[in-house]
């Protein structure tokens, strides 16, 4: 998709903080593109005192432009209130797959021997999410029940973007669902990536049972691997694999909608990491994921020379020793942000020469 416009969905706390040292990576004197960024207020203030309206105008921008960059937001606890903007966001924008990649971090050592980027593929919409809840009688006999949905499409979409994601980064796909003690439900995803498997035979393919997936992951320190997941497994998952690698703020989170032929339509780009109140105001925080989900983006727009720029100016800052608190260091937030800025127009400088 070719686009000069990123609608920004701003949120809460340190979120919205990040979002704006990623926003400063996007501007022209750095990266040498003239972007639109249309705002749009998704903090909880915001949110409530629209009733949720400005979210759903938010997603029509999201979905009218096919790019957007999203600040953490607060999902309040009482089920009264105005709940996650995400489900909203991922049900109105389309969006059928989330993608969150664990990656080396120069200089940090990475837990349990792995060192191969792993990619999780999962669900964006159904599943335990959204599902019907109730409870029948009292006391001890009291039993809650669940619905669940999975549909084919979704698990058809889930399946081939993994096996292209892992056609082109020459990965194998490894893992699914609980499919021998759920084969009607968790099995239709389990098809679907068999189907995809025919479809892609040049791809090395293992499947695995999720409980086997989780306790296998130590020991995968050769093939980078791409793991296909339910809505719920792979939310668990990614939560597992990021840490990993030394740090949840060194991967930015993408929702992907396609067209029929599985080409991505609408990219939705935001940090994996949540608003970290505790950190706001401090300018300690790495700004590592946001500016790397705003990397992403552009790579989506057709713009991959600046946005490889971006991913190799974090990492190389990152591997010289500038380093937030996270990773054992004593930059601050804005100090990571100008050393990526300062690497990133140098390296587009040097690429323009050649």
């Amino acid at each position: 998709m070719k686009s000069n416009t990123i609608v920004v969905l701003e949120g809460d706390e340190t979120g919205q903080e990040l979002l704006e040292e990623a926003l400063r990576v996007l501007q022209p004197e750095v990266v040498g593109l003239e972007l639109h960024f249309p705002r749009f207020d998704l903090s909880l203030a915001s949110r409530r005192a629209t009733e949720n309206a400005i979210v759903y105008e938010a997603a029509a921008a999201v979905r009218g432009a096919g790019l957007g960059l999203k600040a953490a937001t607060i999902t309040p606890e009482s089920a009264s209130d105005v709940g996650s903007p995400n489900r909203i966001l991922r049900e109105e924008i389309g969006g059928r797959v989330i993608v969150r990649t664990g990656r080396r971090i120069p200089g940090v050592a990475p837990l349990g021997g792995v060192h191969a980027p792993i990619s999780v593929v999962r669900m964006a919409v159904g599943d335990a999410y959204g599902a019907e809840e109730w409870r029948e009688g009292e006391g001890d006999d009291e039993v809650a029940f669940r619905t669940e949905r999975i549909e084919r499409r979704i698990c058809r979409s889930v399946a081939e973007f993994a096996f292209r994601l892992a056609e082109e980064s020459g990965a194998k796909v490894f893992g699914g669902p609980k499919f021998t003690v759920s084969p009607v439900y968790e099995g239709l995803l389990k098809e679907e990536m068999d189907a995809a498997a025919e479809r892609h035979p040049e791809v090395k393919y293992e499947p695995q049972l999720i409980d086997a997936t989780f306790a296998l992951l130590l020991a995968s320190s050769g093939d980078p691997l791409v793991i296909p997941a339910l809505n719920r497994d792979g939310d668990i998952l990614s939560d597992l694999v990021l840490p990993l690698f030394g740090s949840i703020a060194g991967s930015e989170s993408l929702l992907v909608a396609f067209e029929e032929d599985y080409v991505p339509r609408v990219v939705l780009a935001e940090a994996a990491h949540g608003t970290a109140p505790s950190l706001q105001g401090k300018n300690v925080a790495n700004p590592m994921a946001m500016i790397l989900a705003g990397a992403a983006v552009l790579g989506y727009a057709g713009e991959e020379a600046p946005a490889r720029a971006i991913r190799e100016a974090c990492l190389e800052a990152v591997a010289d020793g500038v380093r937030t608190a996270d990773l054992s260091g004593d930059a601050g937030t804005s100090e990571f942000t100008d050393e990526v800025i300062r690497r990133t127009q140098s390296k587009l400088e040097v690429w323009s020469s050649l």
